[in-house]
């Protein structure tokens, strides 16, 4: 029977898969060094260049078993799983320079101290006309509640309720370049409602509209949050700024690699948003996890200042997320004020 409960404990770790991180939409390995904050009776991974190591021993049973505080509303919803805290060390990143934090899965060969350097060309004056669009190609993404180490049936990862999902993240990085003088546009259009299938054709076309309209709109940035799980369990993505926990970040770029096409403006993007986040690493350290490049458009093939920012994912607390946003926020009109 020993052996037969050893066998078993060999093949659940072996099933345990690479946990994946949704970028806009697209499912990437999770290869980024974390640090792990769950129970001691219960198997800890650590992820580290995309590959499980076991590092604690297992229960004798695989199935999860969720903690004590994880039966909500008086005992009337069971757990469905866990939520695990963990926090993404940028400086794991596998590029890195002046306080840029990468992970280049594009292909192409990128040199931030060289990016860095050939600057952004992009000016701004403050002005009541809009120069910054915030929008969302997945507007629905919602959080949990509240911050707790489980999650239910009824804690949706969606949310029509502009109050409880991307939308309410973009109001207030919105409020934050409206106070710092500059003219920004927050379109709340519901992208990926009611079908998610071609969210990014309909929001394509928002932006058209309002590259169209206003000419002036230099820079246009897509707020989204993440989401990673392995298993039933799901994880947040948190960090300690000023007392405070927020919702780690993640600026997701394109490129025009492998099969893309049409991006041959792609580095001017990528040089913006290296800016950014050596702005978020300055003001904020670990707030932000290595950004990542991609071989993809995510409809930053429009403008030569897009950028998408991804805040937290599906577990992280709205709080979480709201605060983050603030800190975006700040990072943002310090950038901004860097082009006036």
């Amino acid at each position: 029977m020993r052996n037969l409960r050893a066998i078993a404990l060999l093949f659940a770790v072996a099933a345990v898969s690479v946990a994946t991180v949704l970028y806009g939409g697209i499912n990437l390995a999770f290869a980024d060094a974390v640090t792990v904050d769950v129970s001691s009776s219960l198997p800890v991974f650590s992820v580290s260049e995309g590959k499980n190591e076991f590092v604690s021993s297992a229960p004798s049973s695989s199935a999860v078993q969720p903690s004590s505080s994880a039966v909500a509303a008086g005992g009337k919803e069971t757990a469905l799983g866990r939520v695990i805290a963990k926090t993404i060390n940028p400086k794991s990143a596998a590029l890195s320079y002046g306080g840029v934090y990468m992970k280049n899965s594009s292909g192409a060969k990128i040199d931030i101290k060289t990016e860095l350097a050939a600057g952004v060309k992009i000016k701004l004056q403050k002005s009541s006309e809009p120069q910054i669009l915030i929008m969302h190609t997945h507007t629905t993404e919602s959080y949990l509640p509240e911050a707790r180490d489980y999650y239910t049936k009824s804690d949706s990862s969606r949310s029509t309720d502009n109050a409880k999902n991307m939308a309410a993240i973009g109001d207030i990085i919105a409020a934050k370049v409206e106070a710092a003088g500059f003219g920004v546009i927050h379109d709340t259009t519901q992208h990926d409602y009611p079908t998610y299938s071609g969210s990014y054709d309909r929001s394509k076309k928002t932006v058209n509209e309002y590259l169209k309209k206003y000419p002036s709109i230099k820079i246009v940035i897509d707020v989204h949050r993440d989401a990673l799980s392995d298993g039933s369990d799901k994880t947040k993505l948190v960090t300690d700024i000023n007392g405070k926990k927020a919702a780690q970040v993640m600026l997701v770029m394109g490129s025009q690699t492998g099969p893309v096409s049409g991006y041959p403006n792609w580095r001017q993007n990528l040089r913006l948003a290296m800016q950014f986040h050596k702005k978020l690493e300055s003001l904020y350290p670990s707030l932000a996890r290595p950004m990542v490049v991609a071989s993809k458009l995510y409809n930053q093939h429009l403008t030569t200042g897009s950028m998408l920012i991804e805040i937290g994912t599906d577990a992280n607390s709205l709080g979480e997320a709201k605060y983050s946003a603030e800190l975006v926020g700040n990072a943002l009109v310090a950038l901004l004020n860097d082009l006036n």
